[in-house]
C-alpha cells in the first residue's frame, strides 16, 4: 500500500552515481558490488544510477561500503547522490523496514581508511526557517572528527570517509526528527590527483 502524505513514511532512500576516474571502471565498479552486503536493502540499478531504499542505518551503510570499496583501489572515485526520507509517495510497507538494525557491512570497513572530501547540502522541506537547521548541523559537524568547512551552496567535510558517512548520517538524521521530509545531496571524492600536488 503506498502513502502520498508528506512524512507518513520513514522509508529512507539514495540515489547515487559512482565515478571511478580509471579505464578499469569497470572492474572497479563490480568488485565494489561484490564486496558489499545488499541483503538488507531494496536495491535497483540502471544505466544512470543505483537506488537503494529500506532503514536510514542500511541505506547509509550500502553507500558507504560501496564508495570505500571503490576507494580502495587506489583510484580516483567519486560518487554523487542524494538521501531522502518522508518523501510522498514512498511506502513504509517495503518488507525491508523489518530489517534488524544492525549494519551488516561495518565489520569489514572497521580495517580500511581512505581520506576523502565531500560536499553536502541538506534541504529541510516545509519549514520556513530551513536555515537555522542547516546551521545547527554545520555547527555539530565540528566534533565528528572530520574538518569543516563553508563553500558555497554546500558546506564540505574532509577525513576519513567512515567518519564523513558518519557525519552526513547524524545530521540528516537529526534534521528528519524535526522535519517531515528532508533530502540531502552530496558529493565526495577519494584519491582524487589534486591532492598530491
Amino acid at each position: 500500500m503506498t502513502s502520498n502524505s508528506c512524512g507518513t513514511s520513514r522509508l529512507a532512500g539514495c540515489q547515487f552515481t559512482l565515478f571511478p576516474m580509471s579505464d578499469k571502471f569497470v572492474d572497479i565498479i563490480l568488485g565494489a558490488l561484490e564486496e558489499v552486503d545488499t541483503s538488507k536493502v531494496w536495491k535497483d540499478t540502471d544505466d544512470v544510477s543505483t537506488c537503494v531504499r529500506g532503514k536510514m542505518v542500511h541505506v547509509f551503510d550500502v553507500t558507504k561500503a560501496l564508495f570505500l570499496h571503490a576507494a580502495k583501489t587506489g583510484e580516483h572515485v567519486a560518487m554523487s547522490g542524494t538521501f531522502s526520507i518522508g518523501c510522498p509517495g514512498d511506502t513504509e510497507a517495503d518488507s525491508y523496514m523489518d530489517e534488524a538494525d544492525a549494519p551488516v557491512n561495518e565489520t569489514k570497513l572497521n580495517e580500511l581508511y581512505r581520506k576523502a572530501g565531500c560536499k553536502f547540502s541538506l534541504y529541510p522541506m516545509g519549514r520556513a526557517d530551513y536555515m537555522e537547521a542547516i546551521y545547527e548541523q554545520i555547527d555539530l559537524s565540528k566534533h565528528r572528527n572530520v574538518e569543516v568547512s563553508a563553500d558555497h551552496y554546500a558546506t564540505r567535510l574532509d577525513g576519513d570517509v567512515k567518519a564523513i558517512f558518519e557525519a552526513l548520517h547524524q545530521s540528516f538524521d537529526s534534521v528528519q526528527e524535526k522535519v517531515s521530509h528532508v533530502t540531502m545531496s552530496f558529493t565526495i571524492s577519494a584519491n582524487s590527483p589534486s591532492n598530491k600536488a
